[in-house]
């Protein structure tokens, strides 16, 4: 045989050998396909809440390093792009709306294009017409931006009572969330039927609490599962506020996990939203942020170790709609302080109650009552040096509240907190390293992590509309 003749033979040798390498070390995740598919998002949640909270892990045991969370140590990163089709800072409209069917939209639209008049299909959507079961669930309204783009297709993103109505067409098999803001009037302030009776009539069981679905007897029914507290129904409580007994987001998702996977052999879409990140960050309130990580990362671990039982049929993404506030850790110094947020105990939104408690309940409450009341809840003044200028700006404060008897607030989106605990959460942040930008969204990336079934296809920089293709393509769903 001449020597070229040869040479050709060796190479086609080579090149089959190469492609079969390929076919089969690099293309199986895309001939597998993910039975079971967890969304997380963590509205708000930007790298650097992340790696807030694990820091902050870390030096609460004297160690200058991090201490990761379950999704942090998932194989696959990457990091996404977040701008609407509007604006180059997205609301969690159009951010809810691409990462759920993978198309920009302006900002304050839910599930449509930008004129609000053609609906977009969403992962959830492709997943039931598959055969699956859907679920979503929240730790706020399950009419809020985020869920609702899921299962809603509206103009507006408050249009709560339209939004709510549209699961009993969405037919998907479980909601969860604290409850529904709007459920008796219509975007136009219109009485309106109830959404709950509606609800059952369409084949929905509305539980209120742990206790009640514990207690149903037919977890496979299609569930909404809610807070027990009518009168609480724009959000779960913070979880630095929680108690026991109150209603949790890992709650919910284990509930979501155990209904879904019932009577079930085609695998479940579930999307679980960790909304009151974004809540704590309008309102720069670090330690309450750090607390609402690792309420969804409590979520996180329950689906982690449902992957861990089913690996190859499983797929996990976390990812965030958007960063708010612009937080930065490090304010001048090297030496991050972050351990001194540990000693506040309440939220801003609580610590302002106890703050309007005191002026309700005392009133010739004094300076001293004050400033125990904040040494108590934030650390201030025993466990954290108040300066001079600090100190005589919450003196000044005081005085005016108190006093003078003037309602002085501090508005962020979803809170108008009294002046003097937001001054005193600002003196706090500032102490333990902290630095906001805002008290509104950012344009910073999003982290995105993944493991499981078609994972690999994150570790690239992306924009916040490729991530449910990926999904798509990892599940053999079709968006289009």
């Amino acid at each position: 045989m001449p020597s070229f003749i040869l040479f050709i033979t060796l190479m086609k040798k080579r090149f089959l050998f190469l492609f079969l390498f390929a076919f089969i070390y690099v293309f199986p995740a895309f001939s597998q396909e993910a039975k079971y598919i967890f969304y997380l998002i963590g509205d708000g949640m930007g790298l650097n809440q992340v790696n807030l909270t694990e820091i902050h892990r870390a030096e609460l045991q004297q160690k200058n390093s991090t201490v990761p969370l379950v999704f942090t140590q998932f194989p696959h990163v990457g990091f996404a792009s977040t701008h609407s089709q509007s604006n180059g800072v997205t609301d969690s409209g159009a951010g809810g709306t691409a990462l759920a069917v993978g198309k920009k939209t302006k900002n304050g639209v839910i599930g449509m294009d930008s004129t609000g008049t053609v609906p977009h299909k969403s992962i959830a959507y492709a997943a039931k017409e598959k055969g699956k079961k859907v679920g979503i669930i929240t730790s706020v309204s399950i009419d809020h931006a985020t869920p609702a783009s899921f299962y809603a297709h509206q103009p507006d993103r408050d249009m709560y009572y339209e939004i709510g109505k549209e699961i009993i067409s969405s037919n998907f098999d479980f909601f969860g969330g604290s409850n529904f803001l709007k459920p008796e009037t219509t975007f136009d302030k219109q009485p309106a039927p109830s959404l709950f009776p509606l609800f059952e009539k369409a084949g929905y069981k509305v539980l209120k609490g742990k206790e009640a679905y514990t207690q149903h007897p037919r977890k496979s029914d299609k569930i909404i599962l809610m807070n027990t507290d009518g009168t609480a129904r724009d959000a779960l409580k913070y979880a630095i506020d929680q108690k026991p007994s109150d209603l949790k987001l890992a709650d919910i998702t284990a509930a979501a996990i155990q209904s879904l996977e019932q009577n079930n052999k085609n695998g479940f879409f579930l999307m679980v939203e960790g909304g009151k990140i974004d809540w704590a960050c309008h309102a720069n309130d670090a330690a309450t942020t750090i607390q609402e990580v690792l309420d969804f990362n409590s979520a996180a671990e329950l689906v982690y170790e449902f992957y861990k039982k089913h690996p190859k049929e499983t797929l996990i993404v976390v990812t965030a709609d958007h960063e708010t506030g612009g937080l930065g850790i490090g304010n001048g110094s090297s030496t991050l302080k972050t351990k001194l947020l540990a000693n506040q105990k309440l939220s801003h939104a609580e610590l302002s109650n106890e703050i309007g408690n005191l002026r309700k309940n005392k009133a010739n409450a004094t300076w001293d009552d004050l400033k125990n009341l904040l040494s108590t809840h934030t650390g201030l003044y025993n466990q954290v040096k108040v300066n001079a200028d600090d100190d005589k700006s919450l003196q000044g404060a005081y005085q005016r509240s108190f006093v003078d008897h003037q309602n002085e607030t501090a508005k962020s989106l979803y809170a108008s907190d009294d002046k003097i605990a937001a001054l005193s959460i600002a003196i706090l942040n500032r102490m333990g390293s902290i630095a906001w930008a805002s008290n509104n969204h950012s344009a910073a990336y999003a982290p995105v992590y993944a493991i499981g079934t078609g994972a690999e296809q994150f570790n690239q920089k992306m924009d916040n509309t490729d991530i449910p293709k990926k999904i798509a393509i990892a599940a053999k769903l079709s968006l289009d």
